[in-house]
């Protein structure tokens, strides 16, 4: 199997040639993926601390606490009331997850047709969502009912969206067509 790393430094001629670029450092390259879970306010203990192992697990680091920016009295929220967990990942680490999520957890999605091209921002990110956790197969054994959903977002170098939808589909990720 090919790993992600390894694929992006075999494609570098071609992104280049595509992008049009005269310096192999002007193309795109991954800088960090980060991983968020919204808890809400929900003062169970013992969700969050399964959340919070869950999301070690899948991600190989552990998640830090999430404080809420503002108050919001129709929600009952307060500011610094802990409202999700987040999972920044870097280096060896970021290709290991996206590795794992491009050929394992993705192709266990049901009903997976491919993400939209709506999910990259004008700066080159895209994000995605995933509903269920336990499309990967770290926490699959595991009981199944506490399901929760998280958010994954690739931030990269692209300096707009045409050229970030050309670097990720080099690296493989479905896009619907």
């Amino acid at each position: 199997m090919q790993t992600l790393k390894k694929k992006i430094e075999k494609t570098l001629p071609e992104l280049k040639k595509e992008l049009k670029q005269k310096n192999k450092m002007a193309i795109p390259r991954l800088i960090k993926v980060v991983v968020n879970v919204g808890t809400g306010r929900a003062r169970d203990k013992k969700r969050d601390e399964l959340v919070v192992d869950r999301l070690a697990k899948i991600t190989g680091q552990k998640a830090v606490a999430r404080g809420a920016k503002k108050s919001i009295a129709s929600f009952k929220v307060r500011q610094g009331e802990i409202v999700g967990y987040s999972v920044t990942l870097r280096g060896q680490k970021m290709y290991d997850f996206l590795d794992m999520l491009l050929n394992v957890a993705m192709p266990r999605i049901r009903d997976f047709k491919g993400y939209s091209e709506k999910s990259l921002d004008e700066m080159g990110n895209l994000t995605i969502g995933i509903k269920e956790h336990i499309i990967f197969p770290q926490t699959a054994d595991e009981e199944v009912r506490d399901i929760f959903g998280f958010s994954v977002t690739i931030q990269t170098t692209a300096k707009n969206k045409k050229e970030a939808s050309i670097f990720f589909k080099a690296l493989g990720f479905p896009f619907k067509k």
